[in-house]
């Protein structure tokens, strides 16, 4: 019996929250075999690929309230530089279908959690089957002011379209230390043997995404 359509908000999606986001330099044969959109390829330098993760707690204010935890690799596309979000795990089923159905983002179902107490953060996500993977991170310099970024994601609709996600973002950042502890055999263990060469958490932030 085939399952029905979950509703979910036309794009483009008004969101906000907290986010901790980590930048990452991993050697190539240690990544999962992630799937491409046709027409990218891994951007690789000294046999290493560059991964973007995000822990997210999209809060009251946006159209939806979830949690996510994204991994994104910075691919070459022609040749310019872009990103493809390449795993993705939410705790909502209104945004699992829609990020699939609008920009071919490929998520999953988990359960997240994102805490914050002050300036620090932890944050988890459980999936049956895998051990869990945990985060924590500590601000070491907060800026006093909002900042706005722009970005975009190649991704691959399900009828194989290519699909550019714009993304607009502005809020309160600050500069820290975070840590990510998978299982040996977790799919995504390399976060767990490297550390990242930057993380911030991005407070309070407004986020559009899609066009």
């Amino acid at each position: 019996m085939e399952r029905p359509a979950v509703p979910f908000p036309p794009s483009p999606w008004h969101l906000t929250g907290d986010m901790i986001v980590s930048l990452w330099r991993v050697p190539v044969g240690e990544l999962p075999p992630w799937s491409l959109p046709s027409g990218t390829r891994p951007w690789i330098v000294r046999r290493r690929a560059t991964l973007v993760t995000f822990w997210v707690d999209y809060r009251p204010g946006g159209v939806l309230t979830y949690r996510e935890f994204l991994i994104a690799l910075v691919v070459r596309h022609g040749r310019r530089l872009a990103a493809s979000t390449v795993a993705a795990w939410v705790d909502d089923e209104r945004s699992l279908a829609g990020g699939r159905a609008l920009w071919g983002i490929p998520k999953e179902r988990g359960a997240i959690t994102l805490h914050a107490e002050g300036r620090s953060a932890r944050g988890e996500l459980t999936v049956p089957g895998t051990p869990t993977v945990r985060l924590t991170y500590r601000d070491v310099l907060r800026l006093p002011c909002r900042l706005p970024a722009r970005a975009h994601l190649f991704q691959q609709l399900p009828d194989g379209e290519e699909c550019r996600v714009p993304m607009r973002i502005s809020g309160r950042p600050a500069l820290g230390r975070g840590r990510v502890m998978t299982g040996a055999e977790d799919p995504l263990s390399a976060l767990g043997r490297h550390r990242p060469l930057l993380s911030l958490a991005l407070r309070d932030f407004r986020s559009v995404v899609g066009s």
